[in-house]
């Protein structure tokens, strides 16, 4: 290490230049410490601007951020893939579709949109050793919509919208009106920490509200779930459609372990790796984030499928309906008349009456 110093009156200026080799590497600290002069006890006011430039042999991101382009294109391709796969599944049932099977498919989308952007501006970190504006921009815009797409879709599945009820109570909007503001300022602190620097003053104050306001949000979008099996639990001790109600009634719970495993694998568990791991491995975090949300869009795009044989979308039959039936077939009269009835997702759904 070589160290230049000039002194100009009362202040400093000396720069130094380090090289790493193969069998030193890890991650540094630069602490600057003010000490004070022999017996005095005045700490004097003092400035300081520090200029600091750190690159590796292929380019200026860290070890732990040098798999991290590779891996957000990797992962935007299987996205995109699991996205096209969606939609085919959406046109293929068309007449099972409801409108919340589109917004899934947007959210498939953004997801992967904003994986390719996240790519793109670590490409412009490495090689040009700062990130370009505009593609900056583009990441933040996707992944502000695809964090609020994300909660929205919980809400909405949480609350049975579509697959149990179609209308919203002012209880579930209640939920609404608070997750999507949080989810902003979420996503604004989230811009905010990318674009400080981890040594200023503001840096752990937005952290840890960007920690506190995710939380919530998570939260938040279990509750939905748990008036959705209560209001199933009801259901099927009141009513005839028991063993309908009870299908659906599994599937919520299954639901709702799995918005908790990935709550707590990505919100803790990713976490916790990261400060276990060695610094060249601490990239698997976010590997581990990406699979982990992989696995749980597919798991919930499975089980809430739009298809003719999946039991949880099959919409129960009113018992004024098999009354009329009942009427119409006792009767005689009418014989070969079909009956259509337009269900609650715009769609004609047509029933033969019995001979």
């Amino acid at each position: 290490m070589s160290l230049e110093l000039q002194q100009h009156d009362n202040s400093f200026n000396f720069s130094f230049r380090l090289t790493m080799s193969a069998v030193s590497q890890g991650l540094y600290n630069l602490d600057f410490h003010n000490c004070l002069p022999v017996g005095s006890r005045t700490l004097r006011p003092y400035s300081l601007h520090v200029e600091i430039t750190e690159k590796n042999p292929s380019g200026y991101l860290s070890a732990a951020e040098i798999p991290l382009p590779r891996l957000y294109i990797s992962m935007a391709t299987i996205f995109f893939a699991a996205a096209v796969v969606w939609t085919y599944t959406l046109l293929k049932y068309r007449y099972s579709v409801f409108k919340i099977h589109w917004l899934m498919a947007a959210l498939a989308y953004t997801k992967a949109v904003s994986l390719l952007f996240h790519s793109i501006n670590y490409h412009f970190i490495n090689s040009e050793g700062h990130p370009i504006e505009g593609w900056a921009v583009m990441y933040y815009i996707t992944h502000l919509l695809k964090g609020a797409l994300l909660f929205i879709t919980l809400a909405l599945i949480g609350t049975g919208f579509a697959f149990v009820k179609y209308i919203l109570s002012d209880k579930e909007k209640k939920i609404f009106m608070i997750v999507i503001p949080l989810q902003v300022l979420a996503n604004v602190s989230y811009i905010i920490i990318e674009e400080t620097e981890e040594g200023t003053s503001d840096y752990a104050l937005w952290r840890e509200i960007l920690f506190l306001v995710d939380l919530l949000c998570c939260g938040a979008v279990l509750f939905p779930v748990v008036w959705s099996i209560r209001h199933l639990q009801e259901a099927s001790n009141t009513d005839g459609k028991a063993a309908m109600n009870l299908e659906k009634l599994k599937l919520f719970r299954h639901y709702y372990v799995m918005i908790v495993c990935y709550i707590y694998f990505t919100r803790i568990i990713a976490i916790l790796l990261q400060f276990t791991v060695p610094f060249q491995w601490q990239w698997c975090q976010e590997f581990l984030v990406e699979v982990s949300t992989l696995i749980f869009f597919v798991l919930t795009g499975f089980k809430f499928r739009p298809a003719s044989n999946n039991p949880y979308l099959q919409l129960p039959q009113d018992e004024e309906d098999l009354e009329m039936d009942e009427v119409i077939t006792e009767s005689g009269v009418l014989e070969g008349i079909h009956k259509v009835k337009k269900t609650s997702n715009g769609r004609e759904r047509q029933r033969e009456v019995a001979l």
